[in-house]
């Protein structure tokens, strides 16, 4: 249990880690366009995207996949440009919290196949953890259960911050969606251009 318990501690603290932010970025991007009252299926999306991450790390982690570790770093952040700039396209009303917008088309399937490349680069580090460890069953699953408990927590934390200014401040949900999901586009970019296959 203890075992399990650390595992589970550092897929939490992996995916919250500010120094590693593009996956906290990516689920921020994920949940920009919802509200605190939506949050059931903002966490039906988001795990959509568990279950794409969760397929690729198991893969990965159990070497029965091969990829290229640059490439996936490249393709990570645009996961997140491509989810940052559709949410542009998203007509949310303009002034009520509480008003329910028509869920997008395809958000769903979107996050699953980029968890797809997400579970990739989670696989990175977990490798690096395990080392030549014989059993890596257990700490996978506790690895993965850290990451969702990380992804709920940054959920949460983005939905709080929407429900304050929305709500309480009177920010519009239009102007709340463009500043929110224009600054991880923009940090998204950045990602991209300073990424080596550009260097």
């Amino acid at each position: 249990m203890s075992e399990f318990w650390a595992y589970l501690q550092l897929g939490f603290a992996h995916i919250t880690d500010p120094g590693g932010y593009d996956h906290i970025l990516f689920v921020v991007a994920l949940c920009a366009i919802y509200s605190l009252n939506q949050w059931k299926q903002t966490l039906i999306l988001v795990t959509a995207f568990t279950i794409g991450h969760s397929l690729t790390l198991a893969l990965a982690t159990l070497q029965l996949i091969n990829y290229s570790t640059e490439l996936i770093e490249l393709l990570i952040p645009v996961t997140i440009l491509i989810t940052a700039i559709s949410n542009f396209f998203f007509k949310v009303p303009k002034s009520r919290f509480n008003e329910q917008p028509k869920q997008p088309r395809g958000r769903y399937v979107l996050a699953l196949l980029f968890g797809l490349i997400h579970g990739m680069g989670f696989s990175n580090y977990l490798r690096s953890l395990l080392g030549q460890q014989s059993s890596i069953i257990k700490p996978l699953f506790a690895f993965n259960i850290g990451l969702e408990f990380g992804q709920i927590f940054i959920v949460f934390g983005v939905l709080t911050m929407a429900f304050i200014l929305i709500e309480i401040l009177k920010v519009r949900r239009h102007d709340w969606n463009l500043i929110i999901s224009g600054t991880v586009a923009g940090m998204a970019l950045s990602l991209i251009i300073t990424n080596p296959y550009f260097a």
